[in-house]
This record gives C-alpha cells, structure tokens and sequence, in this order.
C-alpha cells in the first residue's frame, strides 16, 4: 500500500524537455516511475528518448491525458508559469500535480491551490522534492537508491532532511515519502498526510519534520492528539535559529515564542510525539518505539 503514489500510477511531467525537466524525468524513469508524456506547447508531436524507452510530447495536459491515461503531473516548469501549469493541469482534471518549481510568488501559489483544490486536483508543493513510494514510483527529484519498501512512512517540510532520514531508516524501509515544501502556502500539509498514513494498513509508524516559521507543526499535533492512532516521531530543524529573523525557505519570521523550535517541540510532545534534537537522534526514536512494538520472543 501508499499514499497518493503507486505503480499504477501513469505521470505527466510538465517542462519535461528543459534541463532539469530531462533530467529528472530520466531518473523517474530509471527508478520505475510510469512516466508516459511530457507537455511543451512549442514541441508537441515530438518524441523524446530516454534510453531504452521514447517519451512523446504533448501540446496540453488535456492532450496528453486522453493519449496515455495519465493521472499525475509533475511540474519543472519556471516560476512565472507556474501558476498556468498548475491551472491547466486542474482544469484537465488531473488528480495529483507535483510542483516541483521554487521561488513562485506567493500570492500565485494562494490562488493556483485554492482553485485545484476546488477541481479535486491535490497539490504537492510548490518548492518540494515530490513524493516516492519506493519500489513502486518516484514522481519528483527525491533519489530513488537511498532506502526500500518498509512500513514507515514520512512527511517533511524539508527535502534534504527527507533525504536524510529515508538514508537513516534504510533498513526499515518505507511505504511512502512525501515532501510537502517549505513555502508559506503548501497544496499539501502534515495534516492531510497523517490521515493519509493513518487509513494505509502498511504504515505502521509515522515520522514527521518541520521547521521553524508558521504554526503548521502546531496544528498538525492537535491533529495528532486527536485522531492518529499510530506512533508518531518528530524533528524540528531551526533550534539554533536567531528569533525575529526569516529564515531559509521556511517563509516565517519567528517573533517571540510563536513559530519556534522550542514551541513546536513543545506543542508535539504535549499530543505524544516524541521528537529528537539531531536527524539521527530521531532515527533511533524510530527503532526505539518499532523494538517496543515488537511481540515478546519475536
């Protein structure tokens, strides 16, 4: 089982003929993503090899979804079209759209979010890594060699700290990994992939990072509090942070006491999550809880 991401899964990559679009697309490929079309208006009807296997070129997503069937999109293409891409991508009734792209204007992102969620399209991103469900589909630029099918399963603001800890957990493996980005506005949140991890039968233990800026770790530990059954450990990136300074990509200033590590370290362990200080502290959370979950003799 997954979440959002499976084998069957048939991608579209939006900007797939430009630089990081080719390359990526040929590692999805590679990592055995079912990558069926790419969209480019100015090279519709060509074809594009990808070692052993041609990848045709559609002029719209709509095109391209009648042709192969497609039901993800994963977006490369540069911030100013974003916005477009992702409409586009919704008005054709994709289910899930993928952004890739970073330094998209905020208010582009508030209203190409708001308006898939009204299509029923869900959005990963923007500013993300993409999702992977190891062993079944990559849609995204997070390396497919790093861990295996397993039974975790990881929500993260943060994409090289998702890299870390899938790397940390190799020999547990996971049922799915979901970057959700460290923008302000995110079409996805931990909240949506909690539920998500808490209705998968494969998941057994959830592990959620964050950061510092915005309230969404609070939020997501009242959720937690109230309707996640399943063990949950947590990271906080930013403890170090200076307050009343923006930092990173996180999109928050931290003013006071809101919006700090300390606070959602707070707010997560008062719903039950541990959380470690360091990634690989929160490694050993995980196999700490995973051995305590384990049938005596077993």
């Amino acid at each position: 089982m997954a979440i959002y991401l499976t084998k069957e899964s048939k991608v579209l990559v939006q900007g797939m003929t430009g630089g990081e679009g080719m390359k990526h697309t040929r590692r999805m490929l590679a990592a055995g993503t079912d990558v069926v079309c790419g969209v480019n208006p100015r090279k519709a009807g060509r074809t594009v090899d990808f070692d052993d296997r041609a990848v045709p070129v559609y002029g719209t997503v709509a095109e391209g979804m009648a042709a192969t069937g497609a039901d993800v999109t994963v977006v490369f293409v540069p911030p100013a079209f974003a916005k477009a891409a992702v409409l586009e991508a919704a008005d054709a009734g994709i289910g899930l759209a993928v952004v890739i792209t970073e330094g998209i204007p905020v208010h582009d992102s508030v209203a190409f979010t708001s308006y898939a969620r009204a299509k029923g399209t869900r959005v990963i991103g923007p500013n993300c890594p993409g999702l992977i469900t190891p062993g079944q589909s990559d849609a995204g630029i997070i390396p497919a060699d790093i861990t295996k099918p397993g039974r975790l399963g990881l929500v993260s603001k943060s994409g090289t700290l998702t890299y870390q800890l899938m790397y940390e957990l190799r020999d547990i493996g996971f049922s799915s990994c979901v970057g959700i980005g460290g923008d302000p506005v995110v079409g996805t949140s931990h909240i949506d992939c909690l539920a998500a991890f808490q209705e998968d039968p494969d998941t057994e233990l959830v592990v959620l990072i964050g950061e510092i800026g915005g309230d969404a770790e609070e939020r997501a530990a009242a959720y937690v509090r109230d309707h996640v059954t399943k063990p949950v450990v947590g990271y906080i990136a930013g403890f170090t942070a200076p307050e009343g300074r923006t930092m990173g990509h996180a999109g928050a200033i931290v003013s006071g006491s809101a919006g700090t590590a300390r606070a959602k370290r707070e707010a997560l362990e008062a719903a039950g999550v541990r959380v470690g200080s360091t990634p690989t502290e929160t490694a050993r959370l995980v196999l700490e809880l995973l051995d305590a979950r384990q049938p005596e003799g077993s």
